[in-house]
């Protein structure tokens, strides 16, 4: 196992290029990277994303139960520290943002208890921030 973590790049579909911009650098404040006609980068706390723009926009995902909330199966995010995580929940909320899950705790006095909430992007992209009191913690079971 690597002990730096190096940043992840995900790509994945949006419908319009402008709204995808909008959500992601001036709700999120995402720092713009390379664009082209078709797709923009992100840095996306550190990491590259990349939206493509896609005729017919991107499928409505299913979802699983966990934690007594319907998480959508396809999604992506970030975990932030805590503080950072409690700076974008205000920073959502200062913006009317439409929460799919509400921020909440998840797994409370459980292995893997987090701080946890999703949004939609503009193309219907399910996004989820968490957040762990205890880093330590990410990956535990016991």
């Amino acid at each position: 196992m690597r002990e730096t973590l190096q940043p992840f790049h995900l790509a994945f579909p949006v419908h319009d290029l402008e709204a995808a911009r909008h959500f992601y650098a001036s709700v999120l404040g995402c720092a713009v990277g390379r664009t082209d006609e078709r797709w923009i980068d992100f840095n996306f706390f550190g990491h590259q994303i990349t939206a493509h723009l896609v005729e017919g926009g991107s499928e409505t995902a299913l979802a699983n139960p966990v934690d007594d909330e319907q998480v959508p199966s396809r999604h992506f995010g970030i975990i932030l520290d805590m503080d950072g995580w409690q700076q974008l929940v205000r920073r959502l909320e200062e913006q009317d943002a439409d929460f799919l899950i509400e921020p909440t705790v998840r797994f409370r006095g459980r292995p893997g208890e987090q701080a946890t909430l999703f949004i939609r992007d503009p193309s219907g992209n399910a996004l989820e921030f968490k957040a762990f009191a205890d880093a330590g913690r990410v990956f535990a079971t016991d």
